[in-house]
């Protein structure tokens, strides 16, 4: 008698499991189909990604190749081809040579625009502070002081990485447009700051000197001699170096005035 209890037992539990494997097995079969799915998607957008940086790193190499050799129009081509290819970090820095080709050329608006256009591409500040920083200084001659200021006062923050560079070019635009008193200010805490780079505080104790002579009207000379656009940025985050930008070698602390 207990075998015959057992036995029925045995089969209720049968059928309780074939139950729950028919209204189960579709779900767990689902979701291990959709997670099948998505890994697929990854490995095919990353060897994609990947693909598209050695692409870029290859133009980018074929660029810098083609500045050595003064080939300004080949240099172009080939930055125009690692933009497009290329992830955030590299369209960032290749417009940015393309800038300079630009400002070679004198195609100072199209410099501009391409600063812009590169401080946009890349979310790291490194590299979109350089680009806004040097395409402020190009569009200081141009541009009224109420857009100079609304391009360098976000750079000014203490978080940001050029902050003292940017103080710089917001207390010289403010000279260029007459407003000495607030110019002469920030120039003083730049000469005086612990932080600031010493070639800084030079220009800084510099620009001082010639407004307390009244002959601030010279200093234009001094901004003249910051026109130098390094296509590169000061520094190159780690994380575009990990997605496979090229590695930089690091001039100054900070881009300079282009």
């Amino acid at each position: 008698m207990v075998d015959v209890f057992e036995q029925v037992e045995e089969e209720l539990r049968s059928d309780r499991y074939k139950r729950l494997a028919r209204t189960w097995l579709p779900v767990v079969g689902g979701v291990l189909l959709v997670a099948l799915i998505a890994a697929l998607v990854f490995w095919g957008w990353d060897s994609l990604q990947t693909s598209k940086a050695d692409k870029a790193s290859i133009a980018y190499d074929r660029g810098m190749q083609s500045l050595q050799a003064n080939n300004a129009v080949g240099a172009d081509a080939a930055f125009t081809q690692a933009a497009k290819d290329g992830n955030g970090a590299y369209k960032s820095m290749a417009v940015m040579q393309r800038a300079g080709i630009a400002v070679e050329a004198n195609r100072i608006p199209d410099a501009i625009r391409m600063l812009d256009d590169a401080a946009k591409a890349s979310g790291d500040p490194i590299l979109s502070d350089a680009a806004a920083l040097k395409s402020a200084w190009l569009a200081m001659d141009t541009e009224t002081l109420a857009q100079i200021e609304a391009r360098l006062t976000p750079l000014t923050k203490d978080s940001r990485p050029f902050s003292v560079f940017a103080i710089e070019a917001l207390a010289m635009a403010r000279l260029q447009n007459g407003q000495v008193a607030p110019a002469r200010e920030a120039l003083l805490l730049l000469k005086n700051g612990l932080d600031t780079p010493e070639i800084v505080s030079q220009r800084a104790d510099l620009a001082i000197a010639a407004i307390d002579s009244g002959s601030a009207g010279n200093l234009k000379k001094i901004v003249e001699a910051q026109r130098n656009l390094p296509a590169a940025p000061a520094g190159l985050p780690a994380a575009a170096a990990q997605a496979g930008a090229p590695a930089q070698a690091a001039p100054a602390a900070a881009p300079a005035r282009p």
